[in-house]
């Protein structure tokens, strides 16, 4: 077995399983689940219907490069979302995966060399923390060693690239962003973006900018920036050392459809297709006509960040008076203080309402400055708006009886 499958920690929904083992929720309460990021508004119409449609793709091996229509649409729809100053090219700059989480994984295993920990040569892979375990993991098997740039109240919850020890950014190979962020619902601005691109020229790492949250903001004339953007506003229309991780699961409520990209340097994207190619993970088909279906249409995607809205208002309207509940740039997530510990808080949250939620602490990592998800839940706002109004008034209700 790969020695390295050891160092895996459970996953956090694993952990929460275990949390509420043997609990016996209220009687009379029906269940109110805040704990996964599964978007629950309906899939668009349209391409559902275009995904039966060309059903005829089942005949079909799919191309691990996808089909050129696919390609070209997600070009355009980043030039335009991002004003980038020129085209992509949907040859060599643009690769479709099957979802975020599997293409994050394997692009670790595609740019690190491991290099020597008995050396002093160990690779780092940096990333945020609370973060998507999925960062972690893939540091792992690739034989690289995390290194964790905390992000909390202090810092306005963006990860402390300042607080990094230069010996580690020399190690470094590759950074992990998540913006909007993961639990936190923090956005990097382009400043920051500029900075991190700049350590990455002085230190030859690759930027690894997991996006997937970016279309659902409260602000209409304030879309969240990218990391490409930034490339553009510095004149690096090469996109050098810079990848995005975009999907259609939380954009367009299309989880099930497996369906997102990778865009950016064409160097890293020909070695990324090169693995792929042999990890045989393409798109289906049908799967790629409907998801070019999706990324031309913003109606939907306006109409969901309007259902976003209502319930982030609605929700905060009645926590806010009896917690600290920071407002969130952008994404889904509310990542609330708690006033107990963050797992008493969320048993006690199942036992006596019925509420699950996940405890920050177990979407973080303890580091020598403590564990950043410490006193913490974070609570998907992924249910209908009245299901999130009756579990915000539980949250009110338990914390009253605490």
């Amino acid at each position: 077995m790969n020695p390295d499958l050891q160092h895996l920690q459970p996953y956090p929904f694993e952990k929460l399983r275990a949390l509420k083992s043997g609990l016996s929720p209220a009687q009379g309460l029906n269940h109110i689940d805040l704990s996964v990021g599964e978007p629950k508004h309906p899939a668009p119409e349209f391409v559902r219907q275009t995904l039966v449609d060309q059903l005829s793709g089942l005949s079909l091996y799919p191309a691990t490069k996808g089909i050129p229509e696919l390609r070209e649409a997600i070009a355009q729809w980043l030039g335009t979302r991002f004003k980038l100053s020129s085209d992509l090219n949907p040859e060599t700059q643009v690769l479709p995966v099957n979802g975020t989480r599997e293409a994050l994984f394997a692009f670790a295993q595609t740019v690190i060399n491991p290099g020597d920990p008995k050396q002093g040569t160990q690779a780092v892979v940096l990333m945020p923390n609370p973060f998507y375990q999925i960062y972690e993991g893939a540091a792992l098997l690739a034989g690289a060693e995390p290194v964790f740039a905390n992000c909390s109240a202090k810092t306005n919850f963006q990860p402390d690239f300042a607080s990094i020890p230069e010996a580690i950014w020399r190690r470094c190979q590759l950074v992990y962003l998540c913006s909007p962020g993961n639990p936190t619902g923090a956005v990097l601005d382009l400043d920051n973006l500029k900075q991190l691109i700049e350590l990455g020229d002085r230190y030859d790492f690759i930027i690894a900018s997991d996006e997937c949250y970016s279309e659902i903001y409260g602000n209409k004339s304030q879309p969240p920036p990218g990391l490409l953007q930034a490339c553009t506003e510095l004149g690096r229309n090469n996109y050098q050392r810079c990848v995005v991780f975009h999907s259609l699961s939380k954009r367009s409520n299309l989880p099930g459809l497996r369906s997102g990209f990778v865009a950016g340097d064409a160097d890293v994207l020909k070695h990324f297709l090169l693995y792929r190619t042999y990890h045989g993970s393409a798109m289906p088909v049908q799967h790629q006509h409907a998801s070019i279906a999706a990324w031309g249409d913003e109606v939907h995607v306006e109409e969901n960040r309007t259902l976003y809205r209502e319930k982030f208002k609605v929700v905060t309207d009645i926590l806010r008076p009896i917690m600290n509940v920071p407002e969130p740039d952008a994404g889904f997530y509310l990542w609330p203080e708690t006033p107990i510990p963050d797992t008493d808080f969320t048993r006690e949250l199942y036992r006596q309402q019925h509420v699950s939620v996940v405890p920050g602490s177990y979407l973080a990592r303890d580091t020598a400055t403590g564990n950043p998800g410490a006193k913490r839940i974070r609570m998907a706002l992924v249910a209908p708006l009245e299901q999130c109004q009756q579990a915000a008034e539980r949250i009110k209700a338990l914390i009253k009886n605490l």
